[in-house]
């Protein structure tokens, strides 16, 4: 992936170590074995959440964002509000991809005479209260509509290539990238006024079959907008470098709810789906990639997902 010519963003909040400084990795988010204990149903939850907006927002999880408060009480740090400009490699990667995307809506928006708010991005390491309640590494990355804020512990990063097995070497950049660009959808669709209306379908909803259904579309409908933003910064940057898109399409299979169903439980529930299956998670990455328009990402009038 060529970045290097992407504006950095402002809109990054560098909370690492308690704000501006730099980061130098750390164990961070465990999936799988190790931090989170494999084989339980709160590891399955916690899979779940990876590249999803808060479930405290959108799905009946009170219960997992609850007990990540308590944790919280233990630390009492907040974010600082404040842009602090990373000073290593991993946050300036992220200042550019954010800067690419803040670049690549407000055109399409513009486009279709509307304005970009850009959201802001906070790097934090461990845990951070957020305006949707405790942002912790081992929920992966999360955007809050409450706040407008994205939250990323780039060691997520680190397990997305180890645990996942989602990517490898430098295409693993753009898989990255997805991840961000992923986020960054959940807030187009605030923006769009489709979050706060999921939210009351979601209360409406006579089952959590059925709650979990809207997510479903909700978070599929945000690899989309995550494939057009590939598909505009290609066209304008000519970013998309061999290999790329393979590595995002591994990476969306390999966090597809059904393979980390399989890998947790054995077996798959999809009623449970929250996320999308890998087929799905695929399919719906392309779509916005090949169209590149926004009228291609309408998961919720389509039939078949």
């Amino acid at each position: 992936m060529r970045w290097d010519d992407f504006r950095r963003s402002d809109n990054v909040e560098d909370d690492r170590d308690g704000g501006g400084g730099g980061f130098g990795g750390g164990s961070g988010f465990n999936i799988g074995g190790g931090g989170l204990g494999i084989g339980t149903v709160l590891v399955l939850g916690v899979i779940g959440w990876a590249l999803g907006i808060d479930p405290s927002v959108l799905i009946n999880g009170a219960e997992m964002v609850n007990g990540a408060r308590t944790q919280y009480q233990q630390t009492q740090r907040a974010p600082s509000g404040t842009t602090s400009k990373p000073k290593d490699q991993m946050g300036d990667f992220v200042a550019a991809v954010l800067g690419n995307t803040e670049d690549t809506w407000t055109k399409m928006f513009q486009d279709a005479g509307q304005r970009y708010r850009a959201p802001r991005l906070v790097l934090f390491r461990g845990s951070l209260q957020g305006g949707c309640g405790m942002a912790q590494s081992a929920m992966g990355p999360f955007y809050c509509p409450t706040d407008r804020r994205v939250y990323l512990d780039t060691s997520f990063f680190n397990d997305m290539q180890v645990r996942f097995h989602g990517c490898s070497g430098k295409a693993c950049e753009f898989a990255e990238a997805y991840v961000i660009a992923h986020e960054i959808g959940h807030h187009v669709q605030n923006l769009l006024g489709i979050l706060p209306k999921v939210h009351q379908a979601q209360q409406a909803a006579g089952s959590k079959a059925e709650a979990n259904r809207l997510q479903v579309r909700v978070e599929l409908q945000a690899d989309c907008f995550a494939g057009i933003w590939a598909n505009q910064s290609d066209q304008r940057w000519k970013s998309i470098e061999p290999g790329d898109v393979e590595a995002a399409l591994q990476t969306a299979a390999a966090i597809g709810d059904d393979r980390l169903q399989k890998q947790a439980r054995g077996y798959v529930v999809p009623d449970s789906f929250t996320h999308g299956s890998s087929a799905q998670r695929q399919r719906w990455f392309m779509a916005g990639l090949k169209s590149g328009k926004v009228s291609a990402c309408n998961t919720f009038a389509a039939a078949q997902l």
